[in-house]
């Protein structure tokens, strides 16, 4: 683990960001040992999850024959077409017992999932392809863009892979950032060296875990956040670090950027900021714009939807806070859908799925203004700590979702997710609405341009 004796005082349920990758699991007692490590909200959690159950959550435990416990298995509906699956339903599991999952990446017919194993397995049609091995640490975060495989761990480096030309079952590893070359160059200069946690690095280096990492393909550049309190922008095309940027008085957990050009970042000071790319005389460089969100609980996890319209922040109380990117980022309302802390949000354009440290993954359906819970899908024996969505596209009367959940029980979930499903009369589950102006935001603080809240090294 990363921790410093003398380190900022983490706030509440701060032992999720820096649990023990290898504490066993050896029986029900310490599975629920590990449950409360990842989190201690339970008695001050919301509890809407329970009480609102209705016929169309998907749950393993009472729809499932096929519990498997090795690699994937078909659910008879699959030999068939799509549309005949179960709205909301469990697939499959996808089972290799090396270690917790915590990353996942998709693409097309490809799965990637990490673990604390140094592994990335590979899978195909749900069924394992291949894999291949880092020397890292855990892989806490994987990212794709074309032929390259990013992937962040927790000694503080990212690993550069690529697919053999030859033989798509080989992986390649052609770099790591910060890349060999740039970090001979800056270390012989002093001024490259800053102070960060106590420790004495090139500001081209993470000095902890990488905890996240963000793609904005169409500036060619690569984001990463880490428990070090910085993020740190990577341009592709040669793997050089431009900017480092000290964001937060406590570990960086997740990192997002849009189209536009803005950036979020979330904290565990509870935090949520936006950063804005600005052109100088020198270049670009990121300001800090504005804080969206300030509050005693650990920030745990970002997602934007893929419309770039709307902003989710998931909490270590259980809340998911969302704001509208094209109100001028006015807050929009609170998602109640979990007893114990969120671990990760993943979003389509009317869909966002938040995954707990409940065991549990909530499904809300964006209708204009208003989220409503569509299902809780449930089953995993752990908290679930990644998530990664493909629309299904062999379903043709109806749009539908491929979801994949990585927990800490082992094992990779597969969900078929329905997004017009009927929800049930009496059991919806609307957000919490606030009739705030465009001009009010009850958790923003302006940062003005002259700001010294941005520092370049």
């Amino acid at each position: 683990m990363f921790v410093e004796a003398d380190s900022f005082s983490r706030p509440k349920y701060g032992n999720i960001l820096h649990s023990d990758p290898n504490m066993p699991i050896t029986g029900p007692g310490s599975e629920d040992d590990l449950y409360i490590r990842y989190s201690s909200a339970s008695a001050s959690g919301p509890a809407l999850c329970e009480s609102h159950r209705t016929s169309l959550e998907g749950s393993p435990l009472t729809m499932s024959p096929w519990n498997q416990t090795t690699s994937f298995m078909k659910h008879p509906a699959l030999f068939s077409d799509n549309d005949n699956l179960p709205a909301n339903s469990l697939i499959g599991s996808l089972t290799r017992e090396e270690g917790h999952i915590y990353s996942l990446a998709a693409t097309k017919d490809l799965l990637y999932t990490g673990s604390d194993s140094k592994n990335i397995r590979v899978w195909k049609n749900l069924k394992e392809f291949t894999g291949f091995k880092s020397n890292s640490g855990l892989v806490k975060a994987i990212v794709l863009s074309g032929k390259k495989i990013f992937t962040g761990h927790q000694d503080g480096k990212i690993r550069v892979w690529k697919i053999s030309p030859k033989d798509p079952k080989v992986y390649k590893r052609t770099g790591t950032l910060p890349t060999l070359k740039e970090v001979l160059k800056s270390s012989f200069k002093p001024s490259n060296y800053v102070e960060v946690k106590h420790k004495r690095s090139l500001w081209i280096k993470h000095v902890d875990a990488v905890s996240c990492l963000s793609l904005s393909e169409e500036q060619g550049l690569l984001y990463s956040a880490s428990w070090d309190r910085t993020f740190k922008v990577w341009r592709i095309s040669d793997s050089k670090c431009l900017e480092s940027i000290p964001a937060h008085d406590d570990a960086v957990n997740s990192v997002v950027s849009t189209l536009s050009g803005m950036v979020f970042t979330g904290s565990a000071d509870g935090s949520v900021k936006v950063w804005k790319r600005e052109q100088h005389r020198k270049g670009a460089k990121h300001m800090l714009a504005q804080t969206l969100l300030q509050q005693d609980c650990a920030v745990t996890a970002l997602a934007i939807n893929t419309k770039g319209s709307v902003l989710y922040c998931g909490s270590s109380d259980g809340v998911v806070n969302f704001w509208e990117v094209e109100r001028q980022l006015a807050h929009g309302g609170v998602l109640n859908g979990h007893k114990q802390a969120v671990l990760c949000l993943e979003a389509t354009e009317n869909l966002v799925f938040s995954g707990s440290a409940d065991k549990t993954i909530c499904v809300w359906r964006k209708d204009g203004n208003i989220h409503t819970s569509l299902c809780v899908l449930t089953g995993h024996m752990g908290p679930v700590k990644c998530l990664a969505v493909e629309k299904d596209h062999e379903s043709r009367s109806e749009q539908r979702w491929i979801v994949y959940s990585g927990s800490l029980d082992n094992s990779v979930k597969v969900w078929n997710v329905a997004e017009y499903a009927q929800v049930t009369a009496g059991h919806q589950n609307h957000h919490q609405q606030f009739d705030f102006g465009t001009d009010f935001n009850p958790f923003a603080s302006d940062v003005s341009p002259s700001s010294n809240q941005h520092r370049q090294y």
